[in-house]
Protein backbone atom coordinates (compact mmCIF):
# COMPACT_ATOMS: atom_id res chain seq x y z
CA UNK A 1 0.00 0.00 0.00
CA UNK A 2 1.15 3.17 -1.12
CA UNK A 3 1.18 6.16 1.52
CA UNK A 4 -2.05 8.73 0.01
CA UNK A 5 -5.48 9.08 0.94
CA UNK A 6 -7.45 6.27 -0.77
CA UNK A 7 -10.82 7.09 -3.03
CA UNK A 8 -13.88 6.27 -0.72
CA UNK A 9 -15.29 2.60 -2.43
CA UNK A 10 -18.95 4.32 -2.02
CA UNK A 11 -20.12 8.13 -1.99
CA UNK A 12 -19.74 10.16 1.39
CA UNK A 13 -23.88 9.85 2.22
CA UNK A 14 -24.44 6.11 1.03
CA UNK A 15 -23.70 4.92 4.57
CA UNK A 16 -26.46 6.83 6.27
CA UNK A 17 -28.35 6.79 8.29
CA UNK A 18 -25.90 4.61 10.22
CA UNK A 19 -23.41 7.04 9.41
CA UNK A 20 -23.96 10.35 7.88
CA UNK A 21 -22.07 12.49 5.56
CA UNK A 22 -20.63 14.57 8.01
CA UNK A 23 -19.01 12.46 10.10
CA UNK A 24 -17.71 10.49 6.63
CA UNK A 25 -16.45 14.45 5.94
CA UNK A 26 -14.98 14.82 9.12
CA UNK A 27 -13.62 11.09 9.76
CA UNK A 28 -12.26 10.75 6.13
CA UNK A 29 -11.71 14.40 4.75
CA UNK A 30 -10.05 15.53 8.17
CA UNK A 31 -8.62 12.37 10.44
CA UNK A 32 -7.50 10.28 7.67
CA UNK A 33 -6.42 13.10 5.22
CA UNK A 34 -4.61 14.67 8.36
CA UNK A 35 -2.68 11.05 8.81
CA UNK A 36 -1.55 11.07 5.00
CA UNK A 37 -0.55 14.43 5.55
CA UNK A 38 1.70 13.85 8.39
CA UNK A 39 3.35 11.06 7.42
CA UNK A 40 3.97 12.16 3.70
CA UNK A 41 6.24 14.73 5.94
CA UNK A 42 7.91 12.77 8.21
CA UNK A 43 9.68 10.57 5.35
CA UNK A 44 10.35 13.15 3.02
CA UNK A 45 13.58 13.40 2.07
CA UNK A 46 14.57 10.52 4.14
CA UNK A 47 15.82 6.35 3.53
CA UNK A 48 11.67 5.74 3.93
CA UNK A 49 10.34 7.87 1.32
CA UNK A 50 10.10 5.09 -1.28
CA UNK A 51 8.73 2.47 1.37
CA UNK A 52 5.28 0.70 1.24
CA UNK A 53 3.35 1.52 3.52
CA UNK A 54 3.28 -1.71 5.51
CA UNK A 55 7.27 -1.08 5.70
CA UNK A 56 6.71 2.45 6.98
CA UNK A 57 4.71 0.58 10.19
CA UNK A 58 6.86 -2.46 10.84
CA UNK A 59 10.17 -0.41 10.81
CA UNK A 60 8.83 2.37 13.23
CA UNK A 61 6.73 0.24 15.57
CA UNK A 62 8.42 -0.21 18.69
CA UNK A 63 11.10 2.96 18.16
CA UNK A 64 10.59 5.69 20.29
CA UNK A 65 12.41 7.88 18.03
CA UNK A 66 9.92 6.63 15.55
CA UNK A 67 6.60 7.09 17.70
CA UNK A 68 4.73 10.29 15.55
CA UNK A 69 5.60 8.16 12.36
CA UNK A 70 4.17 5.06 13.23
CA UNK A 71 1.45 7.13 15.25
CA UNK A 72 0.34 8.44 11.38
CA UNK A 73 1.42 5.52 9.43
CA UNK A 74 -0.60 3.10 11.39
CA UNK A 75 -3.59 5.01 11.31
CA UNK A 76 -3.20 5.56 7.48
CA UNK A 77 -3.35 2.25 7.00
CA UNK A 78 -5.70 1.31 9.46
CA UNK A 79 -8.46 3.58 8.17
CA UNK A 80 -7.56 2.32 4.39
CA UNK A 81 -8.41 -0.99 5.56
CA UNK A 82 -12.17 0.46 8.02
CA UNK A 83 -13.03 2.09 4.80
CA UNK A 84 -13.28 -1.38 3.16
CA UNK A 85 -14.80 -3.67 6.08
CA UNK A 86 -17.76 -1.53 5.63
CA UNK A 87 -20.38 -1.03 2.26
CA UNK A 88 -23.51 0.81 1.66
CA UNK A 89 -26.48 -2.20 2.53
CA UNK A 90 -24.08 -4.26 4.64
CA UNK A 91 -25.36 -7.51 6.28
CA UNK A 92 -25.05 -8.92 9.89
CA UNK A 93 -24.87 -11.92 8.49
CA UNK A 94 -22.37 -13.78 7.24
CA UNK A 95 -21.99 -16.13 4.53
CA UNK A 96 -19.31 -18.36 2.66
CA UNK A 97 -15.74 -19.14 4.43
CA UNK A 98 -15.83 -16.37 7.06
CA UNK A 99 -19.54 -18.15 8.37
CA UNK A 100 -17.90 -21.47 8.81
CA UNK A 101 -14.70 -19.82 10.35
CA UNK A 102 -16.58 -17.54 13.02
CA UNK A 103 -19.01 -21.08 13.15
CA UNK A 104 -16.08 -23.08 13.96
CA UNK A 105 -14.42 -20.55 16.39
CA UNK A 106 -17.27 -19.20 18.17
CA UNK A 107 -20.17 -21.93 18.22
CA UNK A 108 -22.40 -19.19 16.51
CA UNK A 109 -22.75 -15.90 14.93
CA UNK A 110 -24.85 -14.60 18.28
CA UNK A 111 -21.84 -16.04 20.29
CA UNK A 112 -19.16 -14.29 18.11
CA UNK A 113 -21.13 -10.45 18.46
CA UNK A 114 -21.74 -10.66 21.77
CA UNK A 115 -18.22 -11.13 22.19
CA UNK A 116 -16.65 -9.04 19.57
CA UNK A 117 -19.40 -5.91 21.21
CA UNK A 118 -18.22 -6.68 24.70
CA UNK A 119 -14.67 -6.42 23.42
CA UNK A 120 -15.10 -2.89 21.74
CA UNK A 121 -17.19 -1.96 24.56
CA UNK A 122 -14.32 -2.35 27.03
CA UNK A 123 -12.08 -0.28 25.16
CA UNK A 124 -10.61 2.65 27.44
CA UNK A 125 -10.17 5.65 25.24
CA UNK A 126 -9.49 5.34 21.45
CA UNK A 127 -8.52 2.18 19.73
CA UNK A 128 -9.69 -0.54 17.64
CA UNK A 129 -11.37 -3.70 17.78
CA UNK A 130 -10.87 -6.47 15.12
CA UNK A 131 -11.18 -9.70 14.10
CA UNK A 132 -7.98 -11.68 13.15
CA UNK A 133 -6.61 -14.80 11.31
CA UNK A 134 -4.23 -16.69 13.39
CA UNK A 135 -3.31 -19.33 11.14
CA UNK A 136 -5.38 -20.91 8.44
CA UNK A 137 -8.40 -21.78 10.78
CA UNK A 138 -8.34 -19.66 13.76
CA UNK A 139 -9.96 -16.60 14.44
CA UNK A 140 -9.44 -14.46 17.50
CA UNK A 141 -10.98 -10.85 18.81
CA UNK A 142 -8.36 -8.24 19.57
CA UNK A 143 -8.79 -4.67 20.33
CA UNK A 144 -5.53 -2.16 20.09
CA UNK A 145 -5.25 0.97 21.79
CA UNK A 146 -4.97 4.63 19.59
CA UNK A 147 -2.83 3.56 16.17
CA UNK A 148 -1.55 0.03 17.27
CA UNK A 149 -2.53 -2.53 14.41
CA UNK A 150 -2.42 -6.13 14.25
CA UNK A 151 0.16 -6.12 11.64
CA UNK A 152 2.66 -5.47 13.56
CA UNK A 153 1.83 -8.54 15.94
CA UNK A 154 1.75 -11.56 13.21
CA UNK A 155 -2.11 -11.43 12.95
CA UNK A 156 -3.70 -10.98 9.79
CA UNK A 157 -7.20 -8.28 9.96
CA UNK A 158 -10.29 -9.66 8.44
CA UNK A 159 -12.14 -6.64 9.66
CA UNK A 160 -12.08 -4.22 11.86
CA UNK A 161 -14.25 -1.52 13.90
CA UNK A 162 -12.91 2.18 14.60
CA UNK A 163 -13.89 2.80 18.52
CA UNK A 164 -12.10 6.57 18.46
CA UNK A 165 -15.16 8.59 19.55
CA UNK A 166 -14.42 10.93 16.05
CA UNK A 167 -16.08 7.66 13.85
CA UNK A 168 -18.98 7.76 15.96
CA UNK A 169 -19.31 10.99 18.29
CA UNK A 170 -21.83 12.93 15.80
CA UNK A 171 -24.06 11.00 15.03
CA UNK A 172 -24.19 8.69 18.59
CA UNK A 173 -22.59 10.99 21.10
CA UNK A 174 -21.49 8.87 23.81
CA UNK A 175 -23.25 5.99 22.62
CA UNK A 176 -20.87 3.70 21.56
CA UNK A 177 -23.56 0.53 21.84
CA UNK A 178 -25.86 2.06 19.40
CA UNK A 179 -22.35 2.60 16.80
CA UNK A 180 -21.44 -1.38 17.39
CA UNK A 181 -25.35 -2.41 16.79
CA UNK A 182 -25.82 -0.07 13.88
CA UNK A 183 -22.29 -1.54 12.51
CA UNK A 184 -23.21 -5.32 13.05
CA UNK A 185 -26.89 -4.70 11.49
CA UNK A 186 -26.13 -2.54 8.92
CA UNK A 187 -22.25 -1.80 7.85
CA UNK A 188 -20.26 -4.96 7.74
CA UNK A 189 -18.70 -5.93 4.27
CA UNK A 190 -18.37 -9.94 4.32
CA UNK A 191 -17.40 -10.02 0.47
CA UNK A 192 -14.11 -7.85 1.60
CA UNK A 193 -13.77 -10.46 4.71
CA UNK A 194 -14.24 -13.40 1.89
CA UNK A 195 -11.32 -12.18 0.00
CA UNK A 196 -8.75 -11.87 2.92
CA UNK A 197 -9.35 -15.62 4.04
Amino acid sequence: MKVKLPDLPYPQNSLEPSISEKTIQFHYGKHHNAYVENTIKLISGTELEDKSLEDIITISFGDEKMISLFNNAAQVWNHSFYWNCIKPGGCGNPFGAIKNKINSNFESYEKFTSQFKNIAMSQFGSGWTWLVLKNESSLDIVKTSNADTPITHNLKPLFTVDVWEHAYYLDYQNKRADYLSSFFEHLINWEFVNTLI
